[in-house]
């Protein structure tokens, strides 16, 4: 009997052992799944957690919960599931705010893009700028310069995703000049694919004179498309007609003949995962997306749209968010991010972001009412202002958001 003492000894250290693996990895395994002891019922008990993600742009902001200092951004950390009032704050920035639901072993988020309060604002040209238009890719300016000299006046482009080495106005390039007819009085419309524009010139007696330039270069000698205009106006509305058809044939088959017929599309985000658009016609957005996404934005959406009103719909989630009434403008353009909205409203430019949330006045001085255009690496917006002196010519000015 003696001589199996050791054997017993080892057999039950082995399975001592493979308790302890076992246990461990349980433990490792719940842990990772956001399990935690706690005393919230006055015992000791294993509840499930969730993980709230907090971003922010720029980065090292404080994050508050329920209005206590909790953690700085670019964090995760673990929560009680139970809903949560979100703050970002950084000095010298507005600060976000958002409910969010935390979930047993879901993650949650909260990103950020915080805008700053006294915003600096840096001038792109200074020879005087007239009606500037925006190109598809919105990476170009295209303008009117009207107040100098003949060689000076014409067409110019603004490229902003160009980086200048000295200034800005380096990134400007002269299309055209006075030299062969009066491109200072000139309409300008883009092609679908930025690479062409149509300069329709009105005079006072004759007709309309219309030129096809190049938006690579200065035109030598400017093609005068005049006769041929319709044409060329049939060419690329079939362009455009097709890239829309392309984007409408891409969304769920669900979705398609809704989106025909009570969509009136505004804007596709850049990465083409978001509608803003006005309801053409009440209806009501099926559900494409079942079982609904977990972790997604927890956001109230609204899927009975109304005709007249204005709505962002999420395709990758598959939710629906509407506009307060307040918000709705003439003028809207997306942030190269995809999640944030621009607008013109009472004289100010705004951001919002997808959702109808956190409305934020990024600029309230004096600009030319109307063009105002997002720069395609989220760090600034353009627009055109005489600075609130109508003695001088408005020019395009660059106003940060970081």
């Amino acid at each position: 009997m003696q001589k199996q003492k050791p054997m017993n000894r080892n057999y039950f250290l082995s399975i001592a052992i493979f308790v302890f693996i076992l246990v461990t990895t349980v433990v490792v395994v719940l842990f990772a799944k956001g399990y935690r002891f706690g005393l919230d019922t006055g015992k000791l008990e294993l509840s499930g957690t969730g993980l709230l993600v907090t971003k922010s742009i720029p980065d090292g902001a404080q994050v508050f919960l329920n209005d206590h200092l909790t953690t700085a951004t670019d964090n995760t950390i673990n929560l009680s599931p139970k809903t949560y009032r979100v703050k970002i704050f950084k000095d010298g920035y507005f600060p976000w705010e958002k409910d969010i639901e935390i979930r047993a072993e879901v993650v949650s988020k909260a990103e950020a893009l915080l805008f700053p309060k006294a915003p600096k604002l840096e001038s792109i040209t200074d020879i005087g700028v007239l009606n500037p238009v925006i190109d598809p890719s919105q990476t170009r300016i295209a303008f009117i310069v009207a107040s100098q000299s003949a060689r000076k006046n014409g067409i110019y482009v603004f490229d902003m995703s160009s980086r200048p080495i000295l200034t800005l106005q380096s990134a400007t390039t002269q299309l055209t000049d006075d030299t062969a007819d009066l491109f200072s009085r000139a309409n300008l419309t883009w092609s679908p694919d930025g690479k062409q524009l149509i300069a329709t010139i009105s005079g006072t007696l004759d007709s309309p004179t219309s030129y096809l330039l190049e938006s690579s270069g200065f035109n030598s000698n400017p093609r005068n498309v005049t006769e041929i205009l319709a044409s060329v106006d049939s060419t690329w509305k079939q362009q455009k007609t097709s890239k829309e058809k392309a984007q409408i044939n891409s969304l769920s088959s669900k979705l398609r003949p809704i989106v025909r017929s009570s969509f009136s599309i505004m804007a596709w985000s850049p990465d083409d995962t978001k509608i803003l658009y006005k309801a053409s016609a009440s209806a009501e957005i099926p559900l494409v997306i079942k079982p609904r996404l977990i972790g997604a934005n927890p956001t109230k959406e609204i899927r009975s749209i109304e005709e007249g009103k204005i709505y962002i719909y999420d395709i990758k989630e598959d939710r629906n968010y509407a506009l307060d009434e307040s918000y709705f403008s003439e003028t809207y353009a997306w942030l190269s991010d995809s999640s944030h909205l621009i607008f013109v409203k009472d004289k100010q430019i705004s951001a919002i972001e997808y959702d109808g949330l956190n409305k934020t006045t990024i600029y309230a001085g004096p600009f030319i009412n109307g063009y105002v255009f997002p720069w395609p690496d989220l760090s600034r917006i353009v627009t055109l202002t005489d600075l609130g002196n109508s003695q001088i010519d408005p020019n395009l000015y660059t106003i940060s958001l970081k």
